[in-house]
């Protein structure tokens, strides 16, 4: 394949998740003008392209197939078999790779429900959305079609934005949901808590940069430290300290418990 920064990247689908993924890559210094993407509404794919600094809008998802090397498949679930299986012949010939981003999509679906052809070189995964800076996380699936060189091509790419974990193919749904849904969690917990400072006085800008730099520096804290995260907890708990008393209102309310019961309400 070609070295990274020669890359032509497409787009089949062009949402929020695919315009992350752009978004970041242009932030890592890769050229809009190597990017290409298709999407339903042409007029509004146009103002977004342009928008983002100059990526090419086609007004047919196979011109997209047909000028790029990596192509994203990032349809709506709903809309794969529509939009995809006219594509599959093409999406097959040599130098074509494919990375899925579709929810619910693993390796063998795609090919037990032949929205794919054997031979195409495909790989499924789960981002998100945080790779609009450069700060995200890729759950790839271990279970791909993908040459060793396709394979190192597509990590040194999607490392420009992200932290890759590759993952067995019965984990990618809950690695999707912990690390694709987390988000909205995340920010449900910095609204809550920003509310709780303005409450008291805080400016809500103010509370907003606040809660938001807190969990960065938190996050950034125990990934450089490798520690618990209930070692951390208990080292800013002060016995009798103000601290523990929060954690145990959290705790009185089912904190953990709700975090949980979120995650299995999606995962079914």
């Amino acid at each position: 394949m070609r070295m990274t920064e020669e890359l032509k990247v497409g787009f089949i689908g062009f949402g929020n998740m695919a315009g992350a993924i752009a978004e970041g890559l242009i932030n890592s210094g890769f050229p809009a003008e190597n990017c290409y993407a298709a999407a339903g509404h042409f007029d509004k794919l146009q103002e977004k392209c342009e928008k983002m600094g100059g990526i090419n809008p086609m007004d047919d998802a196979s011109k997209v197939v047909d000028v790029s090397d990596v192509i994203f498949i990032a349809v709506k679930p709903a809309k794969i078999k529509e939009v995809i299986t006219p594509l599959r012949a093409q999406l097959s010939l040599d130098g074509k790779v494919i990375v899925s981003v579709v929810w619910g999509y693993n390796y063998d679906r795609y090919f037990d429900e032949e929205v794919l052809v054997k031979g195409t070189h495909v790989i499924c995964s789960c981002p998100n959305t945080p790779v609009a800076i450069n700060k995200g996380i890729f759950v790839v699936e271990n279970k791909h079609s993908l040459s060793e060189e396709e394979f190192e091509t597509v990590s040194d790419l999607l490392g420009k934005i992200s932290l890759v974990i590759p993952a067995e193919t019965k984990l990618l749904g809950i690695s999707g949901t912990v690390c694709g849904c987390g988000p909205a969690f995340t920010d449900m917990f910095i609204e809550s808590l920003s509310d709780a400072a303005v409450m008291y006085g805080i400016p809500r800008k103010t509370a907003y940069q606040m809660v938001s730099r807190m969990i960065e520096g938190t996050s950034a804290l125990q990934l450089h430290s490798g520690k618990h995260p209930g070692e951390m907890k208990d080292e800013v708990c002060s016995p009798g300290g103000s601290t523990i008393k929060g954690v145990a209102a959290l705790e009185e309310h089912g904190f953990r418990g709700a975090v949980i019961d979120a995650v299995k309400a999606i995962q079914g």
